[in-house]
This record gives C-alpha cells, sequence and structure tokens, in this order.
C-alpha cells in the first residue's frame, strides 16, 4: 500500500490537523548536527581525558556523564581569558554545570542552516498547503523557529513553561527539553532528568489531549528513545477509558529511516518497561 495514500486518510479521519514531535534525527538530516553523544563528546575533547573517561565511569549512562564532566569542564573553562567577562552578564546562570551549558548553547545558536541540503522537503514541509496546528520537540537547537518564522510561532521552553501557562494548542512549539537561548533551560545533566521525570506526570496531563485530539507525526526518534517512552507510558498510565486508548493508538504515528529498504507501512506495538506496550503506525520512508 502506497505511504502517503494510507497517510493521507489517517490524516484525513481526524477532526483536527497533526502535530509533529520532532527528535534530534531532524536536526541531523536539515543542520548536520551531532546526535547527543555526538554534541557531548564535542565538548569533552577539550578536556585531558576527552569524553571517553566519564561516559565509561557512568556505564554509558548520557545524562550522568554530562554531570561527571560539568565540573572538569568548568575547571577548563574558568581558564580562559574570556570566562570572567562572559560571566559578569546578567543573564549568567550561577551553577557549576553553566560553562558547559553556555558553550553548547553558543555552538547551536551559530548553526545555520544550509539551505541547499534537504531544501525541498523543508519547503513542503513549512508551505501554505502543509496544515500542522503544532510541534513538539526534546531538541535544543533554533532550525523549526526559524523555518516556521513566517507563521510566527509561539514557543514555550522547558516543562515549567508549558506547565504554567495556557497553550492554545495551534502554532506553537513546546520545546520541552529547553532551548539553547537559555541556557539554564536545558535538560542536560543526570539531576535535570530527575527533574524531568519528576514533573513527568504533570506534562503528560497538559499533553494528553494534543494526544488524544491531534495525529501525532514522530520525526527524528527512535522506536527505542527513553526520552519518547517515558512520556508515552505516563500518559497511557493515565488512561483508563478503552476508547481513549484506541484513539491515542491511531494517532501515534512513527516516521522512521529505512535504510535502503523499501518504503512500508505498519501496525507495530511500542513497549515499555514491565512487558507493557501500545499499539502506534509505523512508517519507513527515506523520503
Amino acid at each position: 500500500m502506497d505511504i502517503t495514500e494510507s497517510l493521507k486518510g489517517i490524516i484525513k479521519d481526524s477532526p483536527t490537523a497533526p502535530f509533529l514531535f520532532i527528535g534530534s534525527g531532524f536536526s541531523r538530516r536539515y543542520l548536520g548536527l551531532e546526535d547527543w553523544k555526538g554534541l557531548l563528546s564535542k565538548f569533552g575533547a577539550k578536556l585531558p581525558t576527552g569524553f571517553i573517561r566519564y561516559v565509561s565511569e557512568s556505564n554509558g549512562d548520557l545524562a550522568l556523564a554530562a554531570e561527571k564532566m560539568a565540573e572538569p569542564y568548568s575547571d577548563y573553562w574558568w581558564s580562559l581569558p574570556t570566562s570572567e567577562e562572559i560571566a559578569n552578564r546578567p543573564e549568567w546562570h550561577t551553577h557549576i554545570s553553566s560553562p558547559l551549558r553556555h558553550d553548547i548553547c553558543e555552538y547551536l545558536n551559530a548553526v545555520i542552516l544550509d539551505e541547499k541540503k534537504h531544501q525541498e522537503e523543508l519547503n513542503i514541509l513549512t508551505s501554505k498547503k502543509t496544515i500542522i496546528d503544532g510541534i513538539i520537540t526534546t531538541n535544543w537547537d533554533l532550525l523549526l523557529e526559524n523555518i516556521f518564522i513566517d507563521d510566527k510561532y509561539k514557543v514555550y521552553i522547558g516543562q515549567s513553561d508549558l506547565l504554567f501557562s495556557n497553550p492554545q494548542k495551534i502554532a506553537e512549539i513546546y520545546k520541552i527539553h529547553g532551548c539553547c537561548s537559555d541556557p539554564k533551560s536545558l535538560v542536560l545533566t543526570k539531576s535535570d532528568y530527575e527533574d524531568f521525570h519528576k514533573k513527568n506526570p504533570y506534562l503528560a496531563a497538559k499533553l494528553l489531549s494534543i494526544f488524544l485530539e491531534h495525529p501525532i507525526l514522530f520525526i527524528g526518534y527512535s522506536l527505542h528513545d527513553e526520552n519518547i517512552k517515558s512520556i508515552l507510558c505516563s500518559i497511557s498510565a493515565m488512561m483508563t477509558n478503552d476508547e481513549h486508548k484506541q484513539k491515542l493508538a491511531k494517532n501515534l504515528i512513527f516516521i522512521n529511516r529505512s535504510h535502503g529498504d523499501e518504503d512500508s507501512i505498519s501496525n507495530t506495538h511500542f513497549s515499555f518497561e514491565e512487558g507493557k506496550s501500545i499499539p502506534i503506525t509505523q512508517i519507513k520512508t527515506n523520503d
């Protein structure tokens, strides 16, 4: 079955336009950015032992590795001639991880979209013929704000900004892991993730109506992504109504790379801990 026609059918059956849920694969494709491990490795390379020491001591837990790297990176950063000048700016966030946050954000703020690379795809995505009600993302970069700039999307940065506001669920971008425009907002270290997970049920409650009312197209995420598992698990746990569960399942559409195989669309399951899972639609394509 043609995946385009199948996807059209799913969207046509919904009374509302889709939301996009955008992950790091999107920024890798259109900005050439590193994945999370690559990004941490880039800044860890400035330290004597590189990033390998911290990721090894953390048994591969990247959030814990970022936390372990924050202090030695701070020692390195404060030895630079410009450090004191930067730290005296009014927006400086006083924390051991601030130097690492600052440099990551400076790097991401400087990344420029290569308009020759996959520009036709982005033109289709941002065309006036393409109707999208909103975007949720765990990405820190500014790609989404820049490509949807003409549509004047309102941006919510971090969990708190979304939790303590009244989003209208149209022409909005929810940057739930923070943004490079605000270094202290980044969900970067183990402590940041622990704080994020404590608030997950509240975030899930905020997102639940979106997930029930809109098709959600996940782009740039693996089916094994822990961040998505955590959010979907919290949303699934809130629902006891079978009708709502069926509606949710129909609305969850994961678009993944086919890696050279034929395009396909199929029904599968997204698995959580303890053998729990929810049905989803998976599309595989390189287009």
